[in-house]
């Protein structure tokens, strides 16, 4: 079953529960009268953003390729424009606090103008926030204000008052977010010991280079099975560099050794790490040494 999700009262609808406000809801699914779209796998393409906690483990989502099974106590967030597959696992309820809330709610306030900072909405769902019991009840506090409001007649302070709500569990979730990245360390040293054999092979392989050029953060997030906000952010978290600084770093530290022990041309050099002209590659290096890569050349042999 597909299911185009486009704004609040379609889903409320859908539901068979009230709409309080055309922009947001709040409800748990576990109590909803309708239960076509719970009880059965369904492909859902959003167009409002929406948060599930998932108080207990109820069903397996894709998101591209990739599939995950919930555990309890975890948070599931999706953006505008992404497609997503739930499917319910037999015997197990759906106890699953759901925030939905149009982007015509937040527009033209502080929580509209902060929303690329909320990075998690473009993870993949295997990157799930995973809360602890304290962590937990402050989340459900936060909705627990915005499901106030909503249940109150709209006034004049309403929006504001829900939008700025909606800011501060956000904000809290980037505060679990990074606590989660602290905690996972293991998992983290894992993604981190991929993510530097997949460069070296990178550089290795003549028929990546020549299929793609200069490599890119999506290749090696792909090859971690993460998105690349997560990667990145796990990374940064990690090493205090961005994954592209990292793979600044590899192309130019293979620069200045072919330009060092090697008679090639600057044009053969370039072509080798997949520069599409030795123009780009003149000023890439340049900028990253404030050198040229002649320059370089001249300088290193000197100093051998």
């Amino acid at each position: 079953m597909k299911f185009k999700l486009d704004n609040i009262d379609q889903y409320n609808h859908a539901l068979g529960i009230e709409t309080l406000h055309p922009l947001v809801t709040v409800c748990n699914l576990k109590d909803v009268p309708n239960r076509e779209l719970i009880d059965n796998e369904v492909t859902w393409h959003y167009g409002v953003y929406a948060l599930f906690l998932k108080n207990t483990r109820s069903c397996l989502l894709s998101y591209g390729h990739k599939e995950y099974d919930y555990s309890d106590g975890t948070v599931t967030s999706f953006a505008p424009m992404q497609t997503v597959t739930s499917t319910p696992i037999p015997g197990l309820d759906h106890d699953v606090v759901a925030l939905l809330f149009h982007p015509d709610l937040i527009r033209g306030t502080s929580l509209a103008k902060g929303m690329a900072d909320y990075r998690f909405f473009q993870y993949s769902s295997n990157e799930a926030l995973h809360m602890s019991e304290r962590e937990r009840g402050i989340y459900l506090d936060c909705i627990e204000k915005i499901k106030e409001e909503i249940n109150r007649p709209i006034d004049k302070f309403s929006r504001k008052l829900i939008c700025r709500n909606i800011e501060l569990l956000l904000d809290y979730c980037l505060r679990f977010y990074d606590r989660q990245f602290i905690t996972r360390e293991l998992e983290n040293s894992s993604v981190m010991a991929t993510f530097e054999q997949a460069l070296d092979d990178y550089f290795h392989n003549k028929e990546s280079i020549f299929m793609n050029g200069l490599p890119s953060v999506k290749i090696f997030a792909d090859k971690c099975c993460l998105s690349p906000n997560y990667f990145g952010d796990l990374v940064k978290k990690e090493t205090g560099k961005t994954p592209m600084e990292f793979i600044q770093h590899k192309i130019i530290d293979i620069a200045k050794e072919d330009l060092h022990s090697t008679n090639d041309t600057i044009t053969e050099v370039a072509y080798r790490l997949g520069f599409q002209s030795s123009q780009h590659f003149n000023r890439y290096f340049k900028r990253c040494t404030g050198m040229t890569p002649t320059q370089y050349r001249k300088h290193s042999r000197l100093l051998a």
